[in-house]
This record gives C-alpha cells, structure tokens and sequence, in this order.
C-alpha cells in the first residue's frame, strides 16, 4: 500500500490534529511538542503532513532537508519509502530513540539497504517524575532539598504567581538580564534579536492557543525567575524554558520545585530537554537523578 505525503507549512492552526496524534504516541521526545515546533518554525522551515495514525515533519536547514516521525511504534516500510522518494532518494530521519533506530537498521540489512545510525548523546532529553521534581524527597535529592530551604530561609516572602501575558514584560526584561549575564553571543535572527527570544515571542504571541503552562517567582514585587512549557504526551510535560537572576542563589532550584509542584496531577513526568553538550547543564541535569534518559539517534540511508 503506497503513502501519499502532503506537506505545508506548520501553523498554530495544525495543533488540535496534530496533537491527536502526539499526545498519544509515546514519543516523549521533546522536540515533539507542538509549542516547540511552531517556536522554531522561522528557523526549520517547519513542515508538517499528518496522516491517521502518524505525523511526518519536514525540516530544511542550509538547504538540506530532515525528517521526524511522530507515531507509537518504528514507521512502516510504506511510510519510509515514502519520505525516501519525497527527500529525492538520500533520507534523514531525526530524533529515533535506541529500540526504534535498532529495529530500523536490522530491517534495512534484511534488505541490503545502506543505513547509519549516529547516536547525538548531546540531544539526549532529561526526564524525571514530577512528584520528585516537587517533594525533593529522599537521600538522592538531598543537596536539592537544601538549596531550596536555604532560599526559603532568606527569601520566606517570595510568590509564585501562575504566568500569564500580564508578565510578559517582565520576562522580557529578565531574559536580556540572563543573556547579560551569561555573556551570551548566540548567532542572531534579524540582526537585533537571538533566535532564542524570537523563539519565546513567537510563544508568547500564541500563549493561549497553545494552552501554555508557566510560572514566575518574585521577591519584593519584582520578577525574579519564570519558566513554562507545554505538554509532549498525555503524561509526560515538556519545560520549555527556564530563566532565573544568576545574583540570587537558589533561584533555579526553587523556581524547579515550585513548577513541578504547581503543574496538574496528570503529568507524571517532566521532560527538562537536552543539555546541548553543555558540562554545566549536563552535570546539573544529572544531579537531578532523572528517571529516563530519552536516547536520540539521526539515521542515514538511501
């Protein structure tokens, strides 16, 4: 049976039937939340074609073209062998964890296809229980635990305060002060704005149609931390973005376990994204114990 593959260009207006299928696929993988996608459209030339029982995504970058497949399960051979005849003939598929791209190179041999698998433990997602992410219970999550009572020790008035446009403002102003103080020199889009913040306006501009998630820590009245994200799965939250005054000791830890503890019961779990090859955010991540390290793999084949 043939596929036929129809893409256009990803909008705001795909989300319902995208998520009919993402929600329900299993595929925990980060770069599978819709907010992300529509985020980093600009920059992906995003395009999408969503069938029954599965998503393909189609990316170009410097004038090569990638794929992902978002559905349960390894995609068919009938869907592979059409995302091979749209890409020309030279596939590239993103994102397939350890078992899927172990099942595809095992079926490519069987048929005397070339194909390389190459692991990318730099996009490795981060993925934890909520429940621990908010008690910071046991001995593991210890050091986390009195980190944060220490900021409750010094800051016992703080507020969390649920995201909403209203604050949008404020978070600007707080993201240039965190990209200040990281001495941050990311490429730019547009010559005046990094590709990282015309990521978060894009977000913010569609905040509610994509049902975003956020929330915000302040001390004296004034923003001190904000986070938000949106679902990946039906059980598994995708945190987005996390920006926090670096002066203020504890800011990261409490704005994570206030987050974790203000998200809705059905998430079970909290995906924190990959750490980008990053020492420090890779260190940080780990001294979380995650629950899953989610694998990624790009496969390569003709």
């Amino acid at each position: 049976m043939s596929v036929l593959l129809d893409f256009h260009t990803l909008t705001i207006a795909d989300r319902d039937a995208y998520q009919t299928v993402s929600l329900h696929s299993g595929r925990r993988n980060c770069n599978f939340t819709f907010a992300n996608l529509i985020g980093w459209q600009f920059w992906f030339h995003t395009e999408v074609c969503i069938l029954a029982d599965a998503v393909v995504l189609r990316f170009t970058l410097d004038g090569k073209r990638a794929y992902m497949v978002c559905m349960a399960g390894t995609p068919p051979c009938e869907l592979l062998q059409a995302i091979c005849e749209d890409s020309g003939g030279y596939l590239t598929l993103l994102g397939l964890e350890d078992p899927a791209a172990l099942q595809l190179q095992q079926n490519a041999c069987a048929k005397g296809i070339d194909i390389v698998v190459e692991p990318m433990r730099n996009q490795y997602d981060y993925i934890y229980h909520r429940e621990d992410l908010a008690a910071l219970s046991g001995g593991k999550l210890k050091a986390k635990r009195n980190h944060v009572n220490k900021f409750l020790s010094e800051h016992p008035n703080f507020e969390y305060r649920e995201l909403s446009p209203a604050l949008f403002d404020q978070c600007r102003q707080l993201e240039n002060l965190w990209r200040k103080e990281r001495g941050d020199n990311n490429p730019t889009y547009g010559d005046t704005i990094s590709a990282e913040q015309q990521v978060m306006e894009n977000v913010f501009t569609h905040w509610d149609e994509l049902e975003m998630i956020g929330g915000s820590i302040f001390i004296d009245n004034r923003m001190a931390a904000f986070t938000y994200g949106a679902p990946v799965t039906i059980d598994t939250f995708d945190v987005c973005v996390e920006k926090a005054d670096r002066t203020v000791d504890g800011l990261f830890s409490i704005i994570n376990q206030q987050f974790a503890a203000h998200l809705p019961q059905q998430y079970v779990y909290l995906n924190r994204e990959e750490d980008m090859g990053l020492e420090g955010l890779r260190k940080a991540k780990l001294s979380y114990h995650p629950e899953i390290l989610l694998t990624y793999n790009v496969v390569h084949f003709k």
